[in-house]
């Protein structure tokens, strides 16, 4: 195909035309053996430039030129260059869409046309199918006799398909002269034109003595149902005695391909048989001369044997001692061997015993080792919930350790305005007395000292603690990363099938599930904004709830140090006592608001479990209206479906009743009475 696109740009290129684009393209993108040009609006230097290519073309084997817009002289251009061509089998000359609907034709194919067909058939030996719908050949009379006559002399045509070219009575008589004796003509389309009763009686008329054609379509000429009758009896029988004739050629086929065989088979064996004889023949007359030769040298031989004999008889003698002895000696050994097979079935039993016995423990072995491989496998599931459970302690801890950093701040804080307030009460004191301020001074600083070397000891334990929590940190943050990966890898493939999967149904059902598809947003919208309010009210339930016990843990050691501060400083005086107090205050307010916040996280829990059924009353109203919507799809494409067969069966309807009134306008136009027509009922 690329060397016919070759060739036609260089004719055009001499021609001094430009080559079309369009049809370049077409060129360019069509399979071999087939040349589409298919409304492509064809120019008369584009018309001789193909009808060149085509006179030598040996490849092409069918040609479409639908609605191509043909002018006379391209149109005749074209046929001349495939008078000459022998491989075409398939030519299209139809009108296209746009004809219709205008009512003219779509490839212009008028007189000159009918005369350039006609001597297309009679020169060309390949075409078997001629498609001409939609032209104007019938309008032309005279032109459409020669196209008959040359119809006539072609013996190669076996479809032809005239609809919608204005044939009339005329051109059907013509066509009913040549369809009387046409040898090949198989199929003929005659649909939606001007043949009336005339014509169809003309046509119906030839058919008895046409044993080829076995197809006629005469829908919308205004042609009796008698004679549609008449031609469709026609037709079945022509289709019975087509199908006869090739059962009948299959058959022939098949007993000359047997007959030839049984031949073949028949002078082989003839030939087979003629050589055996010869070779018989000449084997004979080799074993003739031979078997002389031999008498004569067995004679001599003879002769020689009978010396040899009498010293054989000798010898004989002495070989019947010697066997003698032979047979004494093999006694012998048949002896030993009896020997030697006891003892070797002695080794076999003794052997076969050693295998049962290992094949035994083997199984053994095998059945241990698939114990012990169970116990691994019970092993490593307890060993990973282990590490679930500790994965999820190292969490705890973690909201455990900021929270202690927290209070390690606020106590250190809380440590350091204490100090300064007991040094502030110290200089009064020291105002009012020597000695007791000596005393409080002393025990200020054994108070002081001791604080600071348990400061000091928890900071320490605590700085190792948040250390191997940070550790622990950061090898369960690497992990989490890796999981976050995977799951970010995986949700993104997920979703990218499910836009795979929308698009694909949006595309099949896009007008009519507009809306549902927007209903179906809002609510995966609505579900994402639950599900993360959901996310987020469980972290923060989660983090109330580390929280409460991180509280309640501090609660607990904040209790036994003030009862170790109470019995401390028992001996100081009102003002301790009003600061202990105050700090009792304080942590009793401190227990209220962790009880408040431990009813506020019991409230929190049951909003997420209220959320959650919330979510599944969504989630299967979603299912249930994504079902709904699948069924009604179903019914709408069901009734779809008995519309375009109602509207199938109005256009039959429609096309019967246009030829009812073509049927009485024809009859009207000629003068004859309806009634005369028309069947009596």
């Amino acid at each position: 195909m690329e060397e016919f696109r070759r060739s036609y740009s260089r004719l055009c290129e001499e021609s001094g035309a430009q080559p079309q684009e369009s049809v370049l393209q077409r060129l360019h993108e069509l399979p071999p053996g087939r040349l589409d040009l298919a409304t492509q609006s064809l120019t008369v230097d584009t018309c001789r430039a193909l009808g060149k290519l085509l006179r030598n073309e040996a490849l092409l084997t069918e040609l479409v030129l639908s609605d191509c817009m043909l002018s006379e002289e391209g149109a005749t251009l074209l046929l001349q260059g495939l008078c000459t061509n022998t491989v075409l089998r398939f030519l299209d000359l139809k009108g296209g869409l746009l004809a219709r609907l205008l009512l003219s034709q779509g490839n212009n194919l008028r007189a000159a046309g009918a005369e350039a067909l006609g001597r297309l058939l009679r020169q060309n030996r390949s075409i078997q199918s001629l498609t001409l719908e939609w032209n104007n050949l019938g309008a032309w009379e005279d032109a459409f006799a020669t196209f008959c006559r040359a119809l006539a002399g072609n013996s190669t045509l076996r479809q032809l398909d005239l609809r919608n070219n204005q044939v009339s009575h005329k051109g059907a008589e013509e066509l009913a002269l040549v369809l009387k004796s046409h040898p090949s003509l198989q199929q003929l389309d005659l649909r939606w034109n001007n043949i009336g009763l005339l014509g169809g009686r003309a046509l119906a008329n030839c058919l008895p003595s046409n044993r080829t054609l076995w197809r006629l379509e005469l829908a919308g000429n205004s042609v009796p149902s008698d004679i549609l009758r008449a031609v469709e009896q026609a037709m079945d029988h022509n289709q019975d005695r087509e199908a006869t004739l090739r059962e009948n050629q299959a058959r022939t086929r098949v007993l000359s391909k047997e007959v030839r065989h049984l031949r073949e088979e028949k002078s082989k064996q003839f030939l087979d048989l003629m050589e055996t004889i010869d070779k018989q023949r000449e084997e004979m007359a080799r074993s003739s001369r031979t078997t002389a030769a031999r008498v004569g040298q067995l004679q001599e031989a003879l002769n020689e044997r009978h010396s040899v004999i009498n010293a054989l008889k000798a010898k004989l003698q002495m070989a019947e001692a010697a066997q003698a002895l032979s047979e004494q000696k093999a006694q012998d050994l048949g002896e030993l061997l009896a020997t030697a097979k006891q003892e070797q079935q002695s080794l076999v039993q003794k052997q076969a015993r050693e295998h049962r016995l290992e094949q035994q423990e083997a199984a053994e072995r095998e059945s241990k080792l698939l114990r012990d491989l169970s116990a691994a496998n019970e092993k490593n599931l307890l060993l990973r919930n282990q590490v679930d459970e500790l994965e999820r302690k190292v969490k705890s801890q973690q909201d455990q350790l900021f929270l202690t950093r927290q209070e390690l701040t606020n106590t250190s804080a809380e440590l350091k305005m204490r100090a300064i307030r007991a040094e502030e009460r110290l200089e009064l004191e020291k105002k009012r007395s020597r000695q007791s301020l000596e005393d409080s001074e002393q025990l200020r600083l054994k108070e002081v000292e001791h604080m600071t070397r348990h400061l000091e000891e928890s900071e320490r334990a605590m700085q190792e603690r948040v250390q191997r929590l940070e550790a622990v940190r950061l090898s369960l943050e690497e992990e989490l990363s890796r999981v976050k990966a995977a799951v970010l890898s995986e949700r993104g493939q997920a979703e990218g099938e499910l836009i795979k999967a929308k698009n694909q149904a949006r595309l099949e059902e896009q007008q009519r599930l507009a809306h549902l598809e927007e209903k179906l947003r809002l609510l995966a919208q609505a579900r994402d904004e639950v599900q993360s309010a959901c996310l987020q009210q469980r972290q923060t339930a989660a983090e109330a709830q580390a929280r409460a016990s991180q509280l309640g843990l501090q609660v607990e050691g904040l209790r036994r140090r003030l009862e170790e501060l109470q019995q401390e400083l028992s001996n100081k005086d009102q003002e301790k006592v009003a600061e202990v107090t105050r700090v009792r205050v304080e942590l009793q307010e401190q227990n209220g608001r962790l009880r408040a916040e431990l009813t506020a996280q019991e409230a929190l829990k049951e909003k997420v479990a209220a959320l959650e059924r919330q979510l599944k009353v969504i989630a299967s109203d979603h299912r249930e209206a994504l079902l709904d919507r699948e069924s009604e799809i179903s019914s709408l494409r069901e009734k779809l479906r008995l519309k375009e067969a109602e509207v199938a069966r109005i256009r039959d309807e429609e096309a019967q009743r246009a030829s009812f009134l073509q049927n009485a306008v024809l009859a009207y136009v000629q003068g004859s009475p309806l009634r005369a027509l028309s069947p009596q009922k």
